[in-house]
């Protein structure tokens, strides 16, 4: 479900089409144009982390089967009561006592505590999985702010683009006037200064595109000059914002951390399950010298826990104590990410108004004046400076409101991807299911 922000000026005003702020026309559309579910999609494929994980949660639940079996048998052989002196040294049938044996051994551990050491691997895969979906939703995250880095820095290119040609064709104009005596040095050196500020500053957005596109390639791979395209509604978010603060216990690092109290009380209540010692029986056939008759022997054998306290209840305590550290780490770490969602919801609603305020006032008022100076300028009653510094300011809303639109949306971008997306949950079903 979509959560509106529910601001009354936004309802009537603000849609996604007057969101973005770049007031120049767009030009053709790139062979390579990428929208952001597609750009998402294409970083959950390409992740080398995820598939790590994937063999990692392979591995425990491997080890999980391996851990509810009875330990391998022991194989054991031997020779008892060999003589070493007299007439019957070294002799392997003339002394009655001296034996060839062979037998075997086995640990009869308790079907509880390999329970235990099963679905302690069973936690782990658990904990790994949560790890994954964290990887997910950070590779989400950071491909979107990495799409909407380039979305903007194009937006503020072509802007700047169009400044420069006004600013070249405004310098033109000017040595014209200083030729026909109309316009002074002065102005003609202001306006060709402005057409070298524009260009400068079209120099730097450049390069914040290039920056943008390289990030963008490093979780999309490369693509030729990839073209964001389909900027999203950044007014809406796919959780409640009212009621999202209070409901991050499936954030993915908190889960993470649910995930390893969970291990951490498994791990102690395993230490509890092997503090009971477990039996050994041994079973052995012994042969003698051919006058003497063959024996079988049996037995048992079972650990003696002499100094319990300082041993065996101080490791379940151990664990114990490293099972209560998981869970208040956790709860710490759910505080601070209620308290840090609450300031990023709070900021992305004021993006919104300044936003708003941006296109039905600032702006219209920068354009406005930029306007009437050329006016006057025409009919002689302002410099040709004034039209450059009304031009100039109007150029500097107007990047000031797209970049407040990129900030906003990187806020946007932070919120709509604190969890998965389904589409990230419908992977992982289907790995699980292989």
């Amino acid at each position: 479900m979509l959560f509106h922000f529910d601001l009354a000026v936004l309802r009537r005003r603000v849609t996604p089409a007057l969101l973005s702020l770049a007031l120049a026309a767009s030009g053709p559309a790139a062979a390579t144009s990428l929208s952001l579910p597609e750009a998402q999609k294409r970083a959950l494929d390409r992740s080398l982390q995820l598939r790590a994980q994937d063999a990692a949660v392979t591995a425990s639940r491997e080890l999980a089967v391996a851990a509810r079996q009875l330990p391998d048998p022991m194989l054991k052989a031997g020779i008892d009561n060999l003589p070493l002196s007299g007439a019957e040294r070294y002799s392997l049938g003339r002394d009655s006592m001296t034996m060839r044996r062979i037998g075997i051994e086995q640990e009869l551990t308790r079907g509880a505590t390999r329970d235990l050491r099963a679905e302690r691997y069973e936690r782990q895969a658990d904990k790994t999985r949560a790890e994954q979906a964290a990887a997910a939703a950070a590779i989400e995250r950071d491909t979107a702010l990495a799409w909407l880095d380039l979305y903007y820095a194009g937006q503020m290119a072509q802007l700047v683009a169009e400044q420069a040609g006004q600013a070249d064709a405004q310098a033109e104009a000017a040595q014209a006037g200083f030729r026909g005596g109309r316009d002074s040095q002065a102005d003609l050196l202001a306006a060709r200064s402005a057409a070298v500020l524009v260009r400068d500053r079209a120099a730097t957005i450049e390069r914040q595109r290039l920056n943008a596109a390289t990030m963008l390639a490093r979780w999309v791979g490369d693509l030729p000059d990839p073209s964001p395209a389909g900027v999203p509604d950044i007014t809406r978010l796919r959780h409640n914002p009212e009621t999202l603060p209070s409901q991050l216990d499936h954030h993915p690092e908190v889960a993470v951390m649910t995930r390893a109290e969970e291990l951490a009380r498994t791990e102690a209540r395993l230490a509890d399950a092997e503090s009971r010692p477990d039996w050994r029986v041994e079973l052995a056939y012994q042969q003698r010298g051919p006058d003497y008759p063959n024996m079988v022997s049996f037995g048992v054998a079972v650990p003696l826990q002499w100094d319990r306290k300082h041993r065996q209840d101080r490791q379940v305590a151990a664990q114990l104590a490293l099972a209560d550290q998981a869970r208040d780490e956790r709860d710490e770490a759910l505080r601070a990410h209620s308290a840090e969602t609450r300031a990023e919801i709070g900021e992305w609603r004021t993006g919104l108004e300044r936003l708003a305020r941006y296109r039905e006032e600032l702006l219209p008022l920068a354009r406005e004046r930029a306007e009437a100076q050329l006016a006057a300028f025409r009919g002689g009653k302002a410099a040709l400076t004034d039209v450059i510094a009304a031009r100039a300011t109007e150029l500097d809303t107007r990047l000031q409101a797209l970049q407040l639109e990129a900030e906003t949306a990187r806020l946007w971008a932070r919120l709509n991807f604190l969890l998965p997306t389904t589409q990230m949950n419908t992977i992982t079903a289907k790995q699980e299911a292989q």
